[in-house]
């Protein structure tokens, strides 16, 4: 499957800012079931300096400087990309217990399984608690294959939480998520994966876009597509799976990812620093669109 996407994010000041500093985590990743052929990175006013780097968790990040006077700031990302995912992944996954998994952890012998252990510690928006084990509890029986627990959790979370957007933000605490049973997509990846950690399971935060179709005989909006979120657990031996609780369904070929993290807070779209603008306005337009071509533009 085939996708264009087109990210434009304006932001508007209250006041000219001098110069601005700024990281964009907007690049699909290349990975063995998604190929990146084309990505392009448009800013306006035109910035002092661009450059690329690769960060901790592997995320493509571009540094963008503006050293003018400026009343807004736009960042547009267009990239292309090709999804080989398999449809029937639930065939594929081995049926090793969540017990005998979280054992394997303890000493780890290759380096993805090393690597993953950074996912089991705190991060800043998410801290495992008693709280959340005891929601995830349910899901996690004796023996039971791991696959099967996080899949029981994610539709746990699904039919027990509201999709409500407006009732949080990026620094609502899972603790009120959990206590008034909704959120975003943002909110219900964090919980599975405060789940997981709290039972000593490794668990990501994944960035990145999904497909969606309007309603039958209506026109697809432009510009009316979204970031999305969803996350990621561990298995040892095998490698990452992932989980998405807000559609309720294991991603394959309408998911595109951008970026994994601990937490939202490692993947945030573009973040930085501004001098002298005071407050301002945002305003984000995304469309994920399908093609059939796998060209790159000219």
């Amino acid at each position: 499957m085939n996708y264009r996407i087109r990210h434009e994010t304006r932001y508007d000041y209250a006041e000219p800012t001098s110069v601005s500093y700024n990281e964009v985590r907007l690049s699909p990743l290349n990975l063995p079931s998604q190929t990146l052929i084309h990505k392009r990175l448009t800013v306006t006013p035109r910035p002092s300096e661009v450059s690329e780097r690769i960060d901790y968790f592997g995320n493509p990040t571009w540094f963008v400087a503006i050293d003018q006077p400026h009343n807004s700031m736009t960042v547009q990302v267009e990239s292309h990309v090709r999804i080989d995912r398999p449809t029937d992944v639930m065939a594929i996954y081995p049926s090793l217990s969540w017990e005998d998994a979280r054992d394997q952890l303890l000493t780890p012998g290759d380096p993805e399984t090393t690597a993953a252990l950074d996912f089991i510690l705190d991060a800043p928006l998410i801290e495992a608690d008693a709280d959340l084990e005891g929601y995830a509890r349910p899901s996690f029986s004796p023996g039971r294959p791991l696959v099967e627990t996080v899949l029981d959790l994610m539709q746990r979370i699904h039919r027990d939480f509201k999709f409500e957007p407006g009732t949080t933000d990026t620094a609502t605490p899972l603790s009120e998520v959990l206590a008034h049973r909704r959120g975003v997509c943002q909110d219900f990846a964090h919980l599975g994966i405060g789940c997981l950690r709290s039972l000593g399971l490794p668990a990501r935060y994944v960035s990145g876009y999904i497909e969606t179709l309007p309603p039958p005989g209506k026109a697809k909006l432009k510009g009316a597509d979204a970031s999305h979120a969803w996350f990621s657990a561990f298995i040892p031996g095998f490698g990452w799976i992932d989980f998405d609780p807000t559609n309720n369904q294991i991603p394959s070929d309408q998911h595109i990812i951008v970026a994994y993290g601990r937490d939202f807070s490692d993947v945030t779209p573009i973040k930085g620093v501004i001098f002298g603008a005071g407050q301002h306005e945002l305003s984000v337009a995304v469309d994920v669109e399908r093609h059939t071509s796998p060209s790159s533009p000219h």
